[in-house]
């Protein structure tokens, strides 16, 4: 066991070999539009915050929205986000795997006060039938005429490195890419017309989608290719770019998807008049083993990797911490960007908010603008929805 430690410490040290980890990302940037990335786009949107958050000593913090939808809202980031925003005293509704879930993660918000509605609600991402039995409940659950101020699209799937056995939703998508991505896209399709016309949506997304960082760099890299597996097989394809199916690999390129996704919704929204007015911004939360995230894993494997990166080498950052970048992220009127931070910023608190966490740059794949369209309007298709 101790020697497992140290070794488990020094990959950490190093950038780490867990590959589901969410991490650091390239500076590497070379934008063609003037929604996503560049460094200069990156100081112009963020400078504000920046000077506002020196200038007080406190995280910059915009008017934060009052309903607030959530999924992955009862383990991790989404549960230590929900713990924050309750006590704020925001309306929630917790979208989550099984209302037995959803419930027992209401139970634990209510008593923290804040006077806020706390919604538990059933949402399978990996069950298009699921996601629309949400929807349809949703005008219920917001009553009559309200909106939604901010959707955060939080949830994740990552599988067991080692697995060999393509699994499949209950509608016939690679699992992985199948919730990550595809059960999120179709969600997103269903909500936007519940969401204010000046809200926020926020997707969960992480460093590994750049193989140039160092947890994107560790065993196999994402990748998309040309989406040949997407567009010649449709939904019933292991990988995307086509390749046999990789656990590791279709983690990492679900979280290139959810950027791909986030610049390309932005793009969309803003050539509407109607949908103009909301923006979009996707983040990696950082190394947080002790989260639901890792519920495939060998548990003393997780327990002694969570051990060495978060209290050894101090690169890994808590759930709370974590839930607090989400709940930051309701904040940001910032349009198409990716934030992030060093490993451990954890250690500065809620001060890292607009600080050490800020707008980082994306992965050289994840700046295509053509790829980012062709995978919503095959996305769209293998859903059966218009683009």
């Amino acid at each position: 066991m101790r020697l497992t430690l140290i070794f488990l410490a020094f990959l950490a040290a190093q950038g780490g070999c867990f590959t589901t980890r969410p991490y650091d990302v390239s500076s590497t940037v070379n934008r063609k539009t003037e929604l996503f990335a560049t460094r200069r786009d990156v100081l112009i949107q963020s400078s504000g915050l920046v000077l506002a958050s020196l200038l007080s000593g406190k995280p910059a913090v915009a008017a934060a929205p009052s309903t607030i939808l959530v999924t992955g809202a009862n383990s991790g980031v989404g549960l230590e986000a929900c713990k924050r925003l309750a006590q704020d005293g925001h309306d929630l509704i917790l979208a989550c795997r099984t209302m037995e879930k959803a419930t027992a993660a209401a139970n634990q918000l209510k008593p923290l006060g804040g006077g806020g509605a706390i919604l538990p609600a059933e949402c399978d991402l990996a069950s298009l039938k699921s996601i629309d039995g949400f929807v349809n409940k949703l005008p219920g659950l917001l009553g009559s005429g309200a909106k939604i101020d901010a959707v955060c699209l939080n949830a994740g799937l990552s599988r067991n490195t080692a697995a060999k056995d393509c699994a499949r939703t209950a509608d016939g998508f690679e699992l992985t890419v199948g919730t990550n991505h595809f059960g999120h896209f179709y969600l997103n399709h269903l909500v936007l017309p519940f969401v204010n016309p000046n809200g926020k949506i926020i997707v969960t997304a992480s460093g590994v989608h750049d193989p140039e960082s160092p947890g994107g760099a560790q065993g196999e890299p994402a990748g998309l290719g040309n989406l040949d597996g997407l567009a010649r097989q449709g939904k019933s394809c292991e990988m995307i770019d086509g390749s046999p199916f990789n656990a590791d690999k279709a983690y990492k390129d679900s979280k290139l998807c959810n950027v791909l996704f986030t610049r390309e919704l932005q793009r969309r929204l803003e050539m509407n008049a109607i949908t103009k007015g909301i923006t979009v911004n996707c983040f990696n939360p950082g190394l947080i083993v002790g989260t639901g995230l890792f519920r495939d894993q060998n548990p003393i494997f997780t327990k002694v990797f969570d051990f060495a990166a978060t209290d050894l080498f101090k690169v890994g950052e808590t759930p709370d911490w974590g839930g607090g970048c989400l709940g930051y992220m309701t904040t940001v009127d910032t349009r198409g960007l990716f934030y992030s931070s060093a490993p451990g910023s954890s250690k500065y608190g809620d001060a890292a908010f607009g600080n050490q966490f800020q707008p980082f740059a994306i992965s050289k794949e994840a700046q295509d603008d053509a790829k980012a369209r062709l995978l919503w309007e095959l996305s769209a298709r293998e859903l059966g929805i218009s683009a």
